[in-house]
């Protein structure tokens, strides 16, 4: 079984490579490497002790793409391919709408032309903007989304949907994820930003191992228990695992399902760095200033659904997040680039 797997050399998607090698399947990455590193795929290959394939193409090189599917027998796909940063999606939205829905798109059209019916789809719990019911079930409907971000993942949602309803073998999982966190236990590959990071985690361990002088903590009124924002964070080798278990579902099931992945307790910012202090030993500087915009007070998942039907269950804690994230940072200070 051979999966394609977009924005294979990206966090998320390294870490799920290295599990679907694990599973026994062929993998053949394509990625634009803008935000990413051959490095991670090279780690990949050492750590399984196995190969992959990997292809230096944009998604909006259609012709690039189409070579791929020639070259290579594909059975499905994991769609990890996209812009990710929130604010920057704020300032430059027609960059996101035309890389991550264009991109798409193009994907689509190429996995019909082949005849490949499988997809799996790396979405986001910002498609529920800010949820009306906590924790958020499947059921949610999605809100107000704050962001072109979010907005690219729930257009992405749709298009998927919609060719289902056209072609009924065209089959769907849609993976709403919380907060990806964590890195492989090895701590040779993780998490690696380019430029100041722009999640909590990476923020965190920059300051910790002395690149960055201090955290800054968006708000301290909120209403949760210590008036910072609380969130549900996942380690990425169990969202990884949570992939595998999508591609098995549709290799036994036809049509649209989708889940949220999340662990369903919620951490607020406080929680993490005193988490974090306790793993690297260290003191994180931090220091509290205005909310943002569209940030929202508290977003953690349901995550029974998963756990029903797909058998998955996010089974690493808080501490073994903080651990694997240290050892990352400390081994690779500057990410994958020496």
């Amino acid at each position: 079984m051979s999966v394609l797997v977009t924005g294979g050399a990206g966090y998320i998607g390294s870490h799920t490579c290295v599990e679907l090698l694990n599973e026994g399947y062929e993998v053949v990455v394509v990625d634009n490497l803008s935000n990413s590193s051959k490095i991670s795929l090279d780690r990949v290959e050492k750590l399984t002790n196995k190969k992959l394939k990997f292809y230096e193409v944009d998604l909006l090189n259609k012709e690039g793409l189409r070579d791929v599917f020639k070259k290579e027998k594909i059975d499905s796909v994991i769609h990890f391919a996209a812009l990710k940063a929130v604010g920057e999606s704020v300032k430059e939205p027609l960059k996101y709408y035309h890389n991550n829905i264009a991109g798409t798109l193009v994907l689509c059209e190429v996995m019909k032309e082949f005849n490949v019916k499988n997809i799996v789809f790396s979405s986001s719990a910002t498609v529920y903007g800010d949820p009306k019911i906590i924790p958020i079930t499947e059921e949610c409907e999605k809100g107000e989304i704050t962001n072109p971000y979010g907005q690219t993942k729930a257009m992405m949602e749709q298009i998927l949907i919609d060719i289902n309803k056209a072609d009924k073998d065209f089959s769907v999982v849609l993976l709403r994820y919380f907060n990806p966190v964590g890195a492989h236990e090895s701590g040779e590959i993780g998490e690696d930003p380019k430029g100041i990071p722009n999640n909590l985690m990476p923020y965190i361990s920059q300051v910790a191992v002395g690149k960055l002088k201090s955290l800054s903590v968006f708000g301290n009124d909120y209403n949760t228990k210590d008036g910072t924002g609380v969130r549900d964070y996942i380690h990425v080798v169990d969202l990884s695992i949570g992939h595998i278990k999508a591609l098995k579902k549709l290799e036994r099931e036809r049509g649209v399902f989708i889940y949220n992945l999340g662990t369903g307790v919620g951490y607020s910012v406080l929680d993490m760095i005193k988490a974090f202090e306790r793993a690297s030993n260290t003191k994180i500087n931090y220091e509290f200033k205005e909310r943002r915009g569209g940030d929202i007070a508290c977003c953690y998942a349901d995550p029974s659904k998963a756990q029903r039907e797909l058998n998955f269950k996010a089974i690493r804690d808080l501490n073994k997040m903080c651990e694997d994230t240290w050892r990352w940072q400390t081994k690779n200070p500057n990410g994958y680039e020496k």
